[in-house]
């Protein structure tokens, strides 16, 4: 039964997920229409057009919508619940991440069901009515737009000057001319006062008007290579008023969409499966016609064929005797070099030259049936691309979900701010690892499997461990701990930061303080001396023999102790002493990992066990030098400490 906070969390999810569907859908279908924007831009398409365009294009980027939208969706609906505290507050309930999400993972499925829906059935339908008015729209004719004061030749046959034309009335003014219909010999120059142009009602004309001209014609034809003269006769021709009917298709004839029913995107799974096995079949009949081809005008042909014709040339027992002599003769292999030392120059010459065209005419035939193989399983390759793309985008409804509902739950930011961006890069990132991993597997330098799942294989494992770290109310984007990690791993210093603080409880005890920092001091300087840290380590000691130093464990914690305690004192010079005590790496020194276990196997591992050894050398050298330190700044506050108290006496006793 559906629960009232399963109803909530619905509803929340719902509302954000139509919003960010339809953004995504928005923004899918504009890259689509810039792809294409020369089919569309100045064929003068009427609102039908249009809107059977995007309605067939918007069935087609759907799939690819839905992973989007439910990304953000997720991102932000889960994100407005912790921002909200909703979450802190339904988890003190008793309800965890998993039982949250349980029904919003069970509306996505549901969702990816509907994506393999609109894959497998509704988009083949789509995309061969889509690419069947893309081709009709790319052969269309363009629409008249004659420009001002410039020659427009997007009329056949002519070209038209306009110096000014009126768009409300359609008139066109002081026009030029040059028809060119019956060629460059007979071009014909007019000049009119005015004019207007219109399509007639089959638009299958153009009607071009014109009012008070005057129309030039040459009366000599001659080739273009012959001389012309000044004086060479020509027709001068008045009018009031002249029409000029050109011949323009400008309807939109539509082509029949079963055309495409052959391209990969049109077909369903199972035509898929089909076609690719029908032109498997189609691959394996070119080949061995090729192979039997090659047996057949081939001087040497292969071990297995001589025997297989040395067989079939084997005398049967009703031959007669010089038959079986021949078929026997014919068996046998050819003696070349001794044919070859009997020809003369001119035989031998007049044989390599028929041999090199023969071998010719072979090795053409060959590359032509190469490249028709490899058109073929391209194309078979395209068909088992479809196939798989199918699948993985329906699975990346619900593995887009599986990361956006617990990232958003531990970013716990709602909006259109940082969950977009996030969002953004995600898909960035999936789409990169897709597309590149499916070209290569179209190209067949990749598996088909490897490259149509690797993005699918990367997705699922980060949104299993998203949901975990969630689950779990783990710190995944801990930035002070990722900072730690890899100050450490670089072996990079971390100073001490000691703030002035306004408001203190309880001032530090000085007088027990000072014994404290003598016996730290001291502790450190005979660690110095006792331990040989400038000396290399013991590779076995290390890796095989690991034991802990308590002794430095000891040292930190009092040296910490003492800083928090000197931390609440007013004294400005005191605390900027305080800052120079280093922090220190207790365990750094003396072992890679805590794990015996682990310590035996980086220690086998010869490269990664030298690497350590160095690093460890290197925490040695600085555990040294920080002991050092440690005692100096020690005596240092020592003497802040004993100031205070001697200033403090003098004030009582004053």
């Amino acid at each position: 039964m559906i629960k009232r906070l399963d109803r909530y969390v619905l509803g929340k999810f719902c509302l954000v997920f139509i919003a960010a569907f339809f953004i995504s859908l928005f923004i899918f279908m504009m890259q689509f229409t810039w792809l294409h924007i020369d089919k569309l831009v100045g064929k003068g398409l009427t609102l039908d057009i249009l809107g059977e365009f995007f309605f067939f294009m918007s069935l087609t980027v759907i799939p690819q919508a839905l992973p989007v939208g439910i990304l953000l969706a997720s991102l932000i609906s889960f994100g407005n619940l912790g921002e909200s505290l909703e979450l802190l507050a339904m988890k003190s309930a008793g309800v965890s991440l998993l039982r949250i999400m349980l029904p919003v993972g069970l509306l996505t499925a549901g969702l990816g069901g509907v994506s393999f829906y609109f894959q497998n059935v509704t988009s083949p339908y789509a995309q061969r009515e889509l690419g069947a008015l893309l081709m009709t729209l790319r052969q269309t004719s363009p629409a008249v737009e004659i420009p001002e004061g410039i020659f427009y030749n997007g009329v056949p046959g002519i070209n038209l000057y306009v110096e000014h034309k009126n768009v409300a009335t359609g008139m066109l003014y002081n026009i030029t001319i040059y028809k060119t219909d019956q060629g460059f010999d007979k071009a014909q120059i007019v000049v009119a006062d005015s004019g207007r142009m219109t399509t007639s009602a089959d638009k299958g004309h153009l009607i071009l008007d014109i009012w008070q001209g005057e129309q030039f014609e040459n009366l000599q034809n001659g080739g273009m290579g012959e001389m012309r003269n000044a004086h060479q006769p020509y027709d001068r021709e008045t009018f009031g008023q002249k029409r000029f009917l050109i011949d323009f298709d400008s309807n939109i004839k539509m082509m029949d969409a079963d055309m495409l029913s052959g391209i990969a995107k049109a077909k369903n799974m199972v035509e898929l499966v089909a076609d690719a096995d029908s032109m498997n079949r189609d691959l394996d009949s070119i080949g061995h016609e090729a192979y039997e081809r090659a047996l057949s005008t081939t001087y040497f042909p292969p071990h297995d064929a001589r025997a297989k014709s040395t067989k079939k040339a084997a005398p049967s027992a009703a031959a007669t005797p010089s038959q079986a002599k021949a078929t026997a003769q014919s068996a046998e292999p050819l003696p070349f070099d001794t044919l070859l030392a009997h020809l003369d120059a001119q035989r031998l010459a007049s044989a390599i030259e028929a041999a090199g065209a023969s071998v010719s005419n072979h090795r053409n035939e060959l590359e032509f049936r190469k490249e028709e193989v490899a058109y073929e399983e391209k194309d078979v390759r395209k068909h088992w691309i479809e196939w798989h793309t199918k699948i993985t985008q329906s699975l990346a409804c619900i593995f887009f979900f599986l990361i956006g509902a617990p990232l958003g739950a531990i970013i716990r930011k709602g909006g259109l701010g940082l969950p977009a961006v996030v969002s953004v890069i995600i898909f960035i990132i999936y789409l990169v690892i897709n597309t590149s991993t499916m070209k290569m597997a179209r190209d067949g330098s990749l598996n088909m499997i490897v490259g149509m799942w690797a993005s699918t294989a990367i997705l699922l494992p980060t949104g299993i461990f998203l949901t975990y770290k969630s689950n779990n109310d783990s710190v995944v984007f801990n930035m002070d701990a990722y900072r730690n990690f890899f100050s450490r791993l670089l072996m990079l210093r971390t100073r001490r930061h000691v703030p002035l603080k306004e408001v203190i409880i309880h001032d530090p005890d000085y007088t027990a303080i000072l014994p404290r920092l003598q016996t730290l001091g001291s502790d450190c300087t005979d660690y110095v001396h006792t331990h040989s840290l400038m000396r290399a380590p013991n590779y076995i000691s290390i890796f095989f023999r690991h034991q802990s130093d308590t002794a430095v464990e000891e040292i930190n914690e009092r040296m910490e102790a003492i800083a928090e305690e000197l931390g609440n004192s007013r004294d400005v010079r005191l605390l900027q002493t305080l800052q120079y005590l280093p922090l220190l790496y207790t365990t750094a020194h003396v072992s890679p990992f805590d794990s015996t276990t682990w310590n035996k196997v980086a220690g086998v591992c010869f490269p990664i066990g030298l690497i350590l050894w160095m690093r460890i050398w290197i925490f040695r050298l600085r555990l040294r030098k920080d002991l050092e330190q440690i005692a100096e700044t020690a005596q240092a506050l020592q003497q802040h400490c004993q100031r205070i108290v001697e200033k403090s006496t003098s004030a009582i006793n004053d």
